[in-house]
């Protein structure tokens, strides 16, 4: 009786210990990390603000950290290997299946996420970019397609159809181009400029074209290349003489002397006089919205070789990694894609197109939502107080059909280092300056992407 007694406070000793040793555990459960490479202040106070709604809610805290994307991968792979990775990444698409290969992320937590959110509410394009195995490798968050700014009202003067492929674009040149009152485009010839490079890939992804297949370099087809780059040499010859990049295209529209541009969508809230550094000189007022009322936008582009086009996506994604808790990661991924959603895209939105368009009860929800979100940096206003309803059902279809050289195939390291080689960038000017045939640029930048690997 008196062992009994005397083994009491030792056995309470006990079970007091692994009662602090189980809290101890829960409350480091209910803390996870979260990697983002939206660092500005502004941009991390809204990320703040969303941890904290998530944590009023699920009492789960998140630590919001903050890494340079051109520092993202090499910090994934440190922490990788020194089993210290963060909970969830947000990281662009030329991450994702990369790190899915290098056992980084877990392609079953991003699964379970987007099954219980339900596939359908997702634009399309976004969730092919990062399948693989019949999982995701990650859930879409957000993204921005390349848009052809055209002047509407100019074209809707004319008789002229929108700009949606090479025909009706060249059309549109040959009534509208008079130079220098008014440039038909203005076409990316700066070579060393990574826009020429974006504006090129997507031309070429409209027709068909890519240097990549499953195998490594791929020969690009000499009949859709040639188509190419005839058509971007009508575009060349409708642009202002010399090196132009993205600043003379949108100077030259703002001032009303383009009647066609290629551009990101970060270029929304400025053309509608929200920006005093960069304002629209259609009229003597500089916050007037009167040319953006006047534009039209075209995100998906087709070739005569390709009639269902494509467009160039910028995309961002949630990673959950191997590391992580994985119950608390797939609820903050899953806060932030629904309840949490309008807080996630307003950190941007005018770059920050809903990839989940809506829910299964309101197929719409978040698309309408996403409109309705302030842009702007002097002034503020949402998107659908600035562009018809058609622009911003334009804006985010683009995602339904977005494309990436390589990414499908599984060479998208491959594809960047191409373009990053600045090859088809070259060869392409020599033949708008023209120092070599269409079929020789073709068989030139063939022999040179060959030597890349």
């Amino acid at each position: 009786m008196k062992l009994n007694q005397m083994q009491t406070p030792a056995k309470l000793l006990g079970s007091a210990a692994m009662a602090l040793m189980l809290g101890a555990v829960s409350l480091q459960a209910q803390t996870i990390k979260f990697w983002t490479t939206e660092e500005q202040p502004e941009r991390l106070a809204k990320q703040q603000q969303l941890a904290d709604d998530f944590k009023a809610k699920s009492g789960i805290d998140v630590e919001v950290i903050p890494v340079t994307e051109s520092d993202l991968n090499q910090r994934a792979t440190a922490a990788f290997a020194a089993g210290d990775l963060p909970d969830v990444i947000y990281t662009p698409l030329q991450n994702v299946l990369p790190w899915t290969e290098a056992g980084i992320v877990d392609t079953l937590a991003a699964t379970d996420v987007v099954d219980k959110l339900d596939p359908k509410t997702f634009a399309p394009g976004a969730l092919k970019m990062v399948e693989t195995d019949g999982d995701y490798a990650a859930v879409p968050v957000d993204g921005w397609t390349q848009m052809i700014l055209y002047r509407k009202d100019l074209f809707e003067k004319d008789g002229l159809a929108p700009p949606t492929n090479f025909a009706n674009i060249e059309a549109a040149i040959d009534k509208l181009n008079d130079p220098p009152k008014m440039y038909g485009f203005v076409a990316a010839t700066k070579v060393d400029d990574n826009y020429m490079s974006q504006v090129l890939e997507q031309i070429f992804l409209a027709n068909g074209v890519s240097p990549v297949g499953t195998d490594g370099f791929k020969p690009l087809d000499e009949k859709k290349t040639v188509q190419v780059l005839e058509f971007y040499k009508k575009l060349a010859d409708a642009s202002p003489p010399g090196d132009n990049y993205w600043k003379q295209s949108r100077e030259l529209y703002f001032a009303g002397k383009a009647a066609m541009i290629m551009w990101s969508p970060f270029i929304l809230d400025e053309l509608a006089g929200l920006r005093n550094s960069s304002p629209p000189m259609i009229n003597d007022d500089p916050t007037s919205t009167a040319l953006a009322k006047d534009t039209g936008v075209v995100t998906n582009l087709a070739g005569p070789s390709n009639p269902k086009g494509a467009s160039w996506a910028d995309l961002r994604y949630f990673a959950i990694t191997t590391d992580a808790d994985t119950d608390a990661a797939e609820q903050f991924v899953d806060y932030s894609m629904n309840d949490g959603y309008g807080q996630t895209l307003s950190i941007a939105p005018e770059g920050k197109f809903p990839t989940r368009r809506g829910t299964d009860a309101d197929p719409n929800k978040f698309t309408k939502l996403w409109a309705t979100l302030p842009v702007g940096v002097d002034r503020k206003a949402p998107l659908k107080d600035l562009y018809d309803p058609a622009v911003i059902d334009e804006l985010t279809k683009g995602l339904d059909t977005a494309q990436r050289w390589g990414v499908n195939d599984g060479q998208l390291a491959l594809a960047s280092k191409m373009l990053n080689s600045q090859v088809i960038n070259r060869v392409v000017r020599d033949y708008l300056d023209g120092n070599v045939s269409a079929e020789d640029a073709v068989k030139k930048m063939n022999d040179e992407l060959s030597q890349i690997d």
